[in-house]
């Protein structure tokens, strides 16, 4: 079919659903079936389109591990075949299936991508009702310890230099005032 006007006849193209016919002058082409369509019949399921899965993907996930296994490269196999290719590999291994709990005592909630906090001082992963310390037992880890002894000297440092007199790292003045008795207030960030 033609498109366009009496007077720009290359403009524009008819869409080619059979009840439609409509002119539209920026057409949708179809990846699949390769037909040009208007706005309201350019998606796969509007136009009933044969081809429809022709950049899809497939995947079939396997029982015993949870695996999912992309099924779109092996063409002619069926997907039993491919499970059972997948069981006899060494892939295949039911301890993948369990998702992680809880660690809290007597809590069973699985943690999920959507349900799980990180402590930040005992960096154990807890559901949200024990996500505050008090609610588990926190204790620091490791790199929460060496970053507070961090800490813990970087603040030191700021005492010791609050602490020095101005007269320390200039010439001694032979009668000190009693400004520079003072410790000057020092303030760490």
């Amino acid at each position: 079919m033609g498109g366009g006007t009496e007077a720009f006849p290359e403009l524009g193209r008819h869409c080619e659903h059979p009840d439609c016919n409509q002119l539209d002058f920026l057409p949708f082409d179809c990846d699949g079936c390769h037909q040009l369509f208007c706005l309201e019949h350019r998606s796969y399921k509007s136009h009933g389109c044969a081809k429809s899965d022709f950049n899809s993907r497939k995947v079939v996930v396997c029982e015993i591990c949870s695996t999912a296994i992309e099924t779109t490269g092996f063409a002619g196999e069926d997907e039993r075949s491919i499970l059972m290719n997948h069981e006899r590999s060494k892939d295949c291994d039911p301890r993948k299936k369990k998702k992680p709990t809880c660690p809290v005592r007597r809590c069973r909630e699985k943690l999920t991508f959507s349900n799980t906090a990180t402590c930040k001082t005992c960096e154990l992963k807890v559901c949200l009702k024990h996500r505050f310390p008090a609610d588990h037992e926190c204790k620091p880890s490791a790199s929460t310890s060496t970053a507070l002894a961090v800490n813990g000297l970087v603040n030191r440092f700021w005492v010791a230099l609050g602490a020095r007199n101005a007269t320390d790292c200039a010439k001694e003045d032979p009668q000190p005032s009693s400004s520079s008795r003072r410790n000057p207030f020092v303030k760490g960030y």
